[in-house]
């Protein structure tokens, strides 16, 4: 009896042993979790931040205005003020305007005078056709400038206004060469060179002292902008 008695009382210590390792396991896991969490919730707004920042920055990245530079502003401007004007659409306008530019500064020619020949001579439609066979923005005589068509076509590249402004650029140019006075060299371009009193050539001059202002302004350097 005395050693069932010896061996009841080491299995109830072991028992009791046991239940006090089992409750400080419980002890520890209910302190761990908490510090679990926390750590948790602690490392996720970290994460959501670098994911908020960068989305902020990528916003960022494709909602900064680019700044124009001073000839994009200029053109703009432009082609605002030749869309109300002569009503067409502002897509035209722009186009005409940008097309003006380039042909100015590959044949030496003002862009304004440019503009200025195609308000007078067509009022900005691209197909128009004078009963003299005129064609186009800056209505070219075929006739009259075959060697300069060769590159493109023939006489109906002139209803092209990308082809068409090159050529009265060209021809502008040429003229002025040739005779050494820009009203002269609009007389000739206008058809009009024993005109005495220079009215055609005076049309373009009064269009382009319209358009002379806004190109002005427009070089002004903006608020917020360098010039």
């Amino acid at each position: 009896m005395r050693v069932v008695a010896l061996q009841m009382s080491r299995m109830y210590a072991l028992a009791k042993a046991g239940c006090a390792l089992l409750g400080l396991i419980v002890v520890c896991a209910v302190m761990l979790l908490p510090v679990e969490r926390n750590w948790l919730f602690a490392s996720f707004p970290t994460l959501t931040g670098d994911a908020n920042e960068a989305s902020r920055a990528s916003a960022g990245s494709t909602s900064v205005a680019v700044v124009e530079t001073v000839q994009e502003r200029e053109q703009r401007a432009l082609a605002d003020f030749i869309a109300r004007r002569w009503r067409i659409a502002d897509s035209a306008a722009t186009s005409f305007v940008s097309i003006a530019y380039r042909a100015g500064k590959q044949h030496s020619v003002d862009p304004l005078l440019i503009l200025s020949v195609m308000a007078i001579e067509s009022r900005y439609n691209p197909v128009a056709e004078s009963t003299v066979g005129a064609k186009g923005l800056m209505q070219i005589m075929p006739k009259f400038h075959l060697d300069k068509l060769l590159d493109h076509g023939g006489a109906e590249a002139l209803l092209d206004p990308e082809v068409n402004i090159h050529v009265g650029a060209q021809i502008l140019r040429e003229y002025y060469r040739r005779l050494g006075d820009q009203e002269a060299a609009l007389q000739m371009y206008g058809g009009a060179f024993d005109e005495p009193t220079a009215r055609y050539a005076a049309k373009v001059f009064d269009e382009r002292m319209r358009l002379e202002p806004i190109r002005q302004r427009a070089r002004k350097p903006q608020t917020g902008q360098s010039a």
